[in-house]
């Protein structure tokens, strides 16, 4: 008897099976289209590239500043709500220092009161082995009570500290940015003959301060006068500083083709990726922790989520912290989202003034994005059909950035059955100094309703290396896109598109370990305990990101919930009686080898706040949870603001 029951159903064992009727499917689809929940999945003022809110013209709603700066930054648009002590605690005091607002400070400054209020400090595990997890049903599971934590034995310490538990932030920077606020307190607390104070670990502390500032913009000035002159459209300007309007580009223009503006770039910095592992920029769920998680398991080369290149120039902190680096991300790019040459030239230089060629090692043009309102204002995959505007933005780029390499993420065309990357792509390596492509093997219309067409990527390299042969340029790398979900579909990929190397994105959400298989050229039969252990490695890097207090606990957990709206669609290979597992196979009811195993996979939400519990404490009342797959919502997110 075969478990296979019909094509594109994953062939697990029959002695697995719950039920031959496959799961519900996964729209991956629908949740790139609406990363915001709002208003019927519309996006939000940072989904928008035009510099203005709501949705597009024609069906504009009407709302007031507060609420647009509400709604404003990433992914506010699903409201969750933040989650805050009883009593609040002055931040100054809480990290030791004296307020600037004495008394008159709305914040409590006294530490004793804010102490007997809040909860007791949370343990967290060293790793999953001193986790005890009977053999239970995911039912039973989620009857259990909070994993208990070590009562605090020293007398005069408030009830809710415990001097047992471990606080990551602590133990990697030598000091908690959050004080007495931590959730972990006890681990870097001590108490003296006037009452507590914090602890630090003067070996591990060091200073990082990153102060915002307003630069001048000189070689964007110079290149759009450049433009201006060659298209006979000369303006005077006054100063450095370009305004929204004299950044636009006249609608005419925009249609109009015009010859490539020749452009040298022999100092730019090589990158050398043959070899190398590509993690793919995430929107939402390609967060720092993640990306870090990844790295763990042998990522080579990371890029932050998608900005919109509007959003940096108006100083936005939520833009600005997708860019955030961590230092086990060996080679990272930024990637930008926009559709205008005088805009991206900017934020590009803006960039490389910030932070340097130490600081990022390339800067990415996304010409992929499918969303519908990013395509609509001229951004994302739109500027595939615009090729002489793609060149003139990468050029403006590309000078701007000094040495650090501008590179390109393309989709094969926009519409199916129109194919156009084999002409664009060898006009960009000819012509503007990139220093990477990659290519997904869809076309914008197609998202991931078809596999992705690895012919015509190889199509498409060939046409690149013919012409930089012909011109005797450089080769510079390509990487291709597209289903990667196994370190046999990966080798496959690299020697069927004769590519350097393959981007990996649902791949790597749905099983992070990919990166490990594709080093090793193995597949991972990972157990469910070690599947676990990676939940508790990634609840530890969402609290040095997020922090360790209340409301960074509770991002920390949304996050781990989100990621696990991805991990549990994975089908452990030993389940399996054809291998490798296949991305787009959809899995029957199934069990797993053990009750972890089973719970892991589970698609109830709750049963992932459970999980997370195990590491971040009992849920508070009124937290919620609505994933980027809607249909998996833990709680109700009304009355939240």
């Amino acid at each position: 008897m075969t478990s296979r029951a019909a094509s594109g159903t994953a062939p697990i064992k029959a002695e697995y099976w719950i039920s031959a009727e496959p799961r519900a499917v996964v729209d991956d689809d629908s949740a790139e289209n609406a990363t915001n929940h709002v208003n019927g999945g519309r996006m939000d003022d940072r989904d928008r590239d035009d510099g203005r809110s709501g949705p597009p013209p024609g069906k504009r709603q009407r709302m007031s500043k507060e609420e647009k700066k509400k709604r404003s930054g990433a992914n506010k648009g699903r409201r969750f709500g933040k989650m805050r002590d009883e009593v609040e605690l002055c931040w100054k005091v809480a990290v030791g220092n004296v307020c600037d607002f004495g008394d008159g400070c709305r914040f409590t400054h006294n530490i004793t009161e804010y102490l007997e209020q809040k909860p007791r400090d949370l343990f967290f595990p060293q790793n999953c082995d001193s986790l005890s997890i009977p053999g239970i049903s995911s039912e039973e599971f989620m009857e259990e009570e909070e994993p208990a934590t070590v009562p605090a034995t020293v007398p005069g310490l408030p009830s809710s500290i415990n001097l047992s538990t471990r606080c990551p932030i602590f133990e990697e920077k030598g000091e908690c940015r959050h004080g007495f606020k931590c959730r972990y307190l006890g681990a870097h607390v001590k108490k003296t003959g006037s009452g507590l104070e914090p602890v630090k670990d003067d070996k591990k502390v060091a200073e990082r301060q990153v102060e915002a500032s307003e630069y001048p913009l000189p070689i964007t000035e110079a290149y759009l006068k450049e433009l201006q002159v060659s298209e006979g459209i000369i303006k005077e300007k006054s100063s450095n500083t370009f305004t929204e309007s004299e950044l636009v580009d006249d609608e005419s223009e925009v249609q109009k083709d015009t010859p490539d503006v020749p452009m040298r770039f022999s100092e730019k910095r090589r990158l050398n990726w043959k070899g190398l592992t590509y993690l793919a920029p995430l929107t939402t769920v390609g967060n720092l922790p993640f990306r870090q998680l990844c790295v763990s398991f042998g990522a080579d080369i990371t890029c932050g989520e998608m900005g919109l290149s509007t959003s940096f120039l108006q100083g936005s902190k939520e833009e600005w912290s997708l860019v955030r680096r961590h230092p086990s991300e060996r080679t990272f790019g930024v990637q930008l989202a926009g559709s205008k040459p005088g805009m991206l030239a900017s934020t590009a230089e803006t960039m490389a003034r910030e932070f340097g060629p130490q600081g990022v090692d390339f800067v990415d043009v996304n010409c992929g994005c499918p969303i519908d309102l990013v395509v609509r204002s001229g951004s994302g995959s739109a500027l595939l059909d615009t090729p002489g505007k793609l060149s003139k933005i990468l050029i403006g780029m590309n000078k701007a950035l000094g040495v650090i390499p501008l590179t390109v993420k393309l989709r094969t065309g926009v519409k199916e059955g129109r194919n156009t990357a084999h002409k664009l792509m060898p006009r960009l390596a000819s012509g503007t100094g990139i220093g990477a492509m990659t290519l997904h093997g869809r076309t914008r219309q197609q998202r991931y309703t078809k596999l992705a067409d690895w012919d015509y990527i190889r199509e498409c390299v060939d046409a690149v290396r013919a012409r930089e042969a012909e011109e005797d340029l450089r080769p510079i790398p390509i990487f291709g896109g597209g289903d990667c979900f196994s370190s046999q579909s990966y080798w496959e990929s690299v020697e069927r598109g004769g590519v350097d190397g393959v981007m990996i994105g649902r791949g790597a959400l749905i099983k992070p370990w990919i990166f490990t298989e594709i080093k090793e050229h193995r597949e991972w039969d990972i157990s469910a305990r070690e599947r676990l252990e990676l939940l508790r490695k990634y609840a530890e890097f969402g609290l040095n990101h997020f922090g360790s207090d209340t409301a960074g606990l509770n991002t920390t957990r949304r996050y781990l919930c989100e990621a696990m709206s991805f991990t549990h669609r994975y089908i452990p290979i030993g389940l399996l009686e054809v291998l490798p597992g296949k991305l787009n196979d959809r899995p029957p009811a199934f069990r797993g080898r053990d009750d972890l195993e089973t719970l892991l996979a589970s698609t109830d939400s709750r049963d992932w706040v459970r999980i997370s519990e195990m590491f971040l404490g009992k849920v508070p009342d009124g937290w919620s949870f609505t994933p980027k797959h809607k249909s998996n919502s833990y709680g109700s997110e009304e009355g939240q603001g």
